[in-house]
């Protein structure tokens, strides 16, 4: 056996498992394979020093596997405690050598440990999934951080904070929105979040969703994703907002929109999907239905005040795996999934492949281009460039046998001037 890479993985003897799964997630992934084929040869991230924060998914494994490839160094940790799969965090380290620091339901010294494990590589290049290890880093480590070229954000939370320390003057170097482009957050936050949201609520509780009353807190991509697959699977569905333009597009698209203190008498099951704070509250589960299921789909596990359930609580105890009844004062019970962290990731598998192979296309080209480019970038956010989004797009068409128009010369001329009337 080859020597292994540093590491902290659960158990190593589920490598073969973990491997078998890596591989069937890649079938799903070819727009991800084709930019790893040609990694392998051009070799674009010959001598980076990469350390991702992300979640330790099959599909995550295959994009390291491609920063791999193009000749990068590569740690992972886990951007989330519960989202871990085992399997494939021992597989990423004995089948292919990726340095990995992740175990499922760690707590949260360990969490932090492996983050800094990630930082004591030196990377060259981050990639962040809430923006932990770049605050990790920054509040610290300010002096490495200034070594640091650039970095890359998966998600939306991450992205508003990232957008917050830039306003404020304390981000240190370039980062790339990955979340913002289209190919991320139309496809993976809308379908992704959107199917495997609804996944995880099935698998912890077995129950039908037709009939069910759903209320959606919070219509940005991921709200959208859930209540369209919630109507989809015959729910009611009712979207909760504070954006009246949100607001009023979910009226339009035929939910009905009301403050969350008038859902929690009527909704069935509640799902939180907004990247803020204290969303379900005291005043809300007062209010909740005997036997409310309660989940939270955003980032961090804070849209759902579990201390003030907590403090509410006479009784609780676990009821299935990942799903933990509390018992109020007055016999009324509510129920809280994966523990209020990513419901989606804590008792389901995360979004699909298919879905990720778009999403860590962008990392990779984003990576690529950051490679290229970071000398002359200043400490901002950056959007992924618009012809690089549009390239992934067109490799993921030609992965599912979909061809498009072209435009004709007389169109472009039109579309680029203004000497053509009606």
């Amino acid at each position: 056996m080859p020597e292994l890479p540093p590491y902290d993985v659960y158990d190593l003897g589920l490598a073969p498992e973990g491997a078998a799964r890596i591989e069937w997630a890649d079938r799903s992934m070819p727009v991800l394979a084709r930019i790893r084929q040609r990694f392998a040869v051009e070799r674009p991230l010959e001598g980076y020093v990469i350390a991702a924060c992300l979640h330790v998914t099959t599909e995550t494994a295959n994009l390291a596997r491609t920063l791999a490839a193009g000749g990068a160094e590569v740690t992972l940790t886990a951007s989330n405690p519960l989202s871990t799969q085992d399997p494939t965090a021992a597989a990423l380290v004995a089948e292919y050598g990726i340095s990995t620091y992740a175990i499922r339901g760690e707590d949260n010294d360990t969490y932090y440990k492996h983050i800094d494990a990630a930082l004591d590589t030196q990377p060259a290049i981050t990639m962040d999934d809430g923006c932990d290890l770049v605050n990790r880093l920054l509040a610290q480590r300010p002096e490495q951080a200034l070594r640091v070229v650039a970095g890359t954000e998966e998600t939306t939370t991450g992205v508003i904070r990232l957008r917050a320390m830039e306003r404020a003057g304390a981000l240190r170097y370039p980062i790339v929105a990955v979340n913002d482009t289209p190919t991320k957050h139309l496809f993976d936050n809308r379908f992704g979040t959107g199917q495997s949201t609804l996944d995880g609520v099935i698998r912890a509780t077995n129950i039908l969703i037709a009939g069910k009353t759903v209320v959606v807190a919070g219509y940005g991509y991921c709200g959208r994703g859930v209540a369209s697959r919630a109507k989809g699977l015959g729910a009611d569905v009712i979207v909760t907002e504070v954006d009246p333009i949100r607001a009023l597009e979910a009226t339009m698209e035929g939910y009905r929109v009301m403050p969350m203190l008038d859902a929690a008498p009527i909704g069935d099951i509640f799902i939180t999907v907004t990247g803020n704070t204290s969303i379900l509250r005291s005043e809300h589960f007062e209010r909740m239905k005997d036997g409310a299921i309660i989940a939270n789909s955003g980032h961090f596990d804070v849209e759902i005040d579990i201390p003030a359930l907590e403090k509410l609580s006479t009784d609780r105890r676990q009821v299935r795996a990942n799903a933990e009844q509390f018992e109020l004062a007055d016999g009324r019970r509510v129920v809280l999934l994966a523990d209020g962290r990513l419901v989606n990731l804590g008792a389901a598998e995360g979004h699909p492949a298919a879905v990720m192979d778009m999403s860590f296309a962008d990392q990779c080209v984003a990576v690529e281009w950051l490679a290229r480019n970071a000398a002359d970038l200043e400490p901002k956010v950056y959007d992924v460039p618009v012809e690089l989004d549009a390239e992934v797009a067109r490799l993921k068409l030609e992965s599912m046998a979909r061809s498009i128009d072209t435009l004709t010369s007389k169109q472009e001329h039109y579309l680029s001037s203004y000497d053509i009337g009606t």
